[in-house]
């Protein structure tokens, strides 16, 4: 394990809120940690994993962990690559002092196929970044059957993988532990809810990130979730681990 997925998995564990997604534009609330002045440009870490039939991207960046920045406007350029704008939280929003990975949900343009590898470069205010994305054999953005189903998809970090859930935005589901269990398989936990819990009636995606450990295979691996209002839900996560 690299010492940066020691540390991405040190943040999930320390990440206490889900991250929410707008029902409208496929992105997470909030923003990252304080940006850079006018005249400086940050080189930013940047990691991507495919969800939802790769009809989204799950971006990660680094900051804030109750401040995550939104998905703005795309463009595909062409070579190819699509560029993603973040947007920052306005400068007045109190946001914790951590260091966390958080996951920025984009809807994916008609022209990116997501069997295809595909370079993407992040713009912002004062930052840059960019990753590439391996494409996935089998996925397949038409496939409206998997509309509003949860999925995931691993990112380039050894055990690290995106998770998507729908459902209100204001209640998304906490995972209260991962672990393999089986070869090819790992169970995603979520804890319960308490009873006097109200939530919004919107249907919205919402994104967190899940760390493992153990899995003796790479490929076709499996997520289980369970608890909260899921019970035994299996679900592929795309890609390689």
């Amino acid at each position: 394990m690299t010492a940066r997925t020691a540390r991405i998995g040190l943040g999930i564990a320390a990440l206490a809120v889900a991250l929410v997604g707008c029902a409208s534009t496929p992105a997470t609330t909030g923003g990252t940690s304080t940006a850079p002045s006018d005249d400086e440009t940050t080189e930013i870490e940047v990691d991507a994993a495919w969800l939802d039939e790769g009809r989204m991207i799950g971006l990660v960046t680094w900051g804030s962990s109750s401040c995550v920045p939104t998905a703005g406007e795309t463009a595909m350029l062409d070579n190819g690559a699509l560029v993603v704008e973040l947007i920052e939280v306005e400068g007045d929003t109190p946001c914790t002092a951590d260091q966390a990975p958080r996951v920025t949900l984009v809807g994916v343009p008609e022209a990116v196929d997501p069997t295809q590898d595909l370079e993407i470069e992040v713009t912002g205010e004062g930052i840059v970044g960019d990753t590439d994305l391996e494409g996935v054999p089998g996925l397949d953005p038409t496939n409206t059957a998997a509309e509003y189903a949860p999925s995931a998809g691993w990112t380039d970090e050894d055990g690290v993988f995106a998770l998507l859930t729908w459902g209100s935005s204001t209640c998304a589901p906490v995972i209260s532990g991962v672990a393999p269990t089986a070869a090819d398989e790992v169970t995603v936990t979520f804890e319960t809810p308490p009873a006097d819990q109200v939530c919004t009636m919107d249907m919205a995606p919402r994104a967190t990130l899940a760390f493992v450990e153990g899995l003796e295979v790479e490929d076709s691996i499996t997520a289980v979730l369970d608890g909260d209002e899921f019970a035994g839900t299996r679900i592929p996560i795309y890609g390689s681990n």
